[in-house]
């Protein structure tokens, strides 16, 4: 007797619950640590990373011009991304648009298209919240996002440089 694949749950973007938070705070700190670890004097790591996030996310579920999404397979939580409606910017001449600022999938999930649909689902949260655009920033140690953000239709337009004093 040929046995039987295992079922395997379809992925599923959905607007992340205060139920998330403890999954949200892991994965935002996994995030900023890996930012650390590319770059620890341009990126901040402060004392109990995870349950910034937990409260920095859990308020921004609560702002209507933010959007915390989680993609998940079954009940599992592989990953969230984390944007908001940002105003015109003299400082950085950027005039208002839809900013995405987090993108966090697990290493085991990585592949999946987790990263692709979260990305997808933002832009149209973003654009349905009446963003004209989407900007982003990413690493320039994180070459695999700049390839998925590249092949979703992002271009380059600036480049952070830092000099410490």
């Amino acid at each position: 007797m040929t046995p039987t694949p295992p079922i395997t749950s379809p992925l599923t973007v959905r607007k992340a619950s205060a139920a998330d938070l403890p999954a949200l705070g892991r994965m935002g700190a996994a995030l900023a640590q890996l930012h650390h670890d590319w770059d620890p004097r341009r990126f901040m790591l402060p004392d109990d990373m995870a349950g910034g996030y937990r409260w920095w996310l859990g308020k921004e579920l609560e702002n209507a011009e933010a959007i915390v999404l989680v993609a998940e397979r079954g009940c599992e939580v592989l990953g969230y991304a984390y944007g908001r409606l940002e105003e015109r910017d003299w400082n950085a001449l950027l005039d208002a648009c839809g900013g995405f600022h987090d993108l966090w999938v697990d290493e085991a999930a990585r592949h999946s298209g987790a990263g692709r649909a979260l990305s997808l689902a933002m832009i149209a949260a973003l654009e349905a919240l009446g963003a004209p655009r989407v900007v982003l920033k990413t690493s320039t140690s994180n070459v695999a996002a700049q390839r998925l953000f590249t092949a979703l239709g992002w271009r380059p337009t600036m480049l952070e440089m830092t000099r410490e004093a």
